[in-house]
């Protein structure tokens, strides 16, 4: 049962993540692979927070969102000016960088040892010691993350972001600054993500860099693109399908070394096949042609 419980709680991060990169993909237009760097942003400062400046794990999810949201915006600024693939190429550079100064600053982040013993957290006086205990909460979390997400879509600047994602010439002839909506909807998606990585260290109890790398991004892009855009059902459904998905490797007795690489290739695949076949993803509304 405790897999079961293990499972719940991936699927649930995935969920938070994937809901929050809709933003940024889906509504606003904007082909993101830094993604798993605010993930881990969120993983590292939480972390830190907790551990060495002795904040609650509440404090320390404002602190989190807060700092991520922040960087997002250092970022965005300079590279929200560029198009296409030079936008892409401007966050991936961010994704690298990212990982490179988590592997190398040991004295902040333990470098490749990564930081081991992080307290489970405690949420209105309760541990989240226990699996079942994390599941419902990690839930929780993405629920609200859901929520929040929803009521931006349905406001006048989520339409705002269709709008601009749809036409920027056209939005910016109304007069409307099509740079501000991004740059605020790259820096609310980068800061819910940082949430969910915070939810991630207090559930593994140890980060290291290999968990925040490209490959980590490309995966959170995969679940938007299989799952579809634009919608709140598409980032849900493909969060359960890419998680759950390569479990059932497991049952074919392949051996773990096979199997990771193996894991690449359905993810590989499904990108190829329903970039090619169904843009929109499984239950999306925004395609990708």
């Amino acid at each position: 049962m405790t897999y079961v419980w293990h499972l719940g709680v991936m699927v649930s991060l995935y969920i938070a993540v994937a809901l929050s990169l809709n933003l940024v993909i889906g509504e606003s237009g904007l082909l993101s692979v830094c993604q798993a760097a605010f993930y881990g942003i969120g993983a590292y400062a939480s972390t830190l927070l907790v551990m060495k400046a002795h904040w609650s794990f509440g404090a320390s999810i404002i602190g989190t969102l807060v700092f991520a949201s922040l960087s997002a915006i250092c970022i965005g600024l300079p590279s929200l000016r560029l198009r296409g693939d030079y936008f892409v190429l401007a966050t991936l550079g961010f994704q690298i960088i990212l990982y490179s100064v988590l592997y190398n600053w040991a004295d902040l982040t333990n470098g490749p040892n990564g930081i081991p013993g992080i307290p489970p957290p405690r949420v209105f006086g309760i541990e989240l010691a226990s699996p079942y205990r994390y599941c419902t909460a990690s839930f929780a979390m993405a629920a609200v993350i859901g929520g929040f997400t929803l009521v931006i879509v349905r406001s006048p600047f989520g339409r705002l972001m269709q709008a601009v994602r749809d036409n920027e010439v056209a939005a910016a002839s109304l007069g409307k600054n099509w740079l501000l909506v991004r740059l605020t909807a790259f820096a609310i998606g980068a800061g819910l993500t940082a949430v969910a990585g915070a939810f991630y260290a207090g559930y593994a109890r140890y980060i290291d860099p290999t968990s925040f790398t490209v490959m980590e991004s490309i995966f959170m892009v995969s679940i938007v693109v299989v799952g579809g855009a634009g919608n709140f059902r598409g980032p849900a459904v493909g969060a359960v399908v890419l998680v759950l998905l390569p479990e059932g490797l497991r049952f074919l007795q392949i051996p773990e070394a096979i199997a990771a690489n193996l894991r690449q290739v359905v993810y590989g695949m499904a990108l190829v096949l329903f970039m090619l076949f169904r843009p929109k993803g499984i239950a999306g509304k925004y395609g990708f042609d």
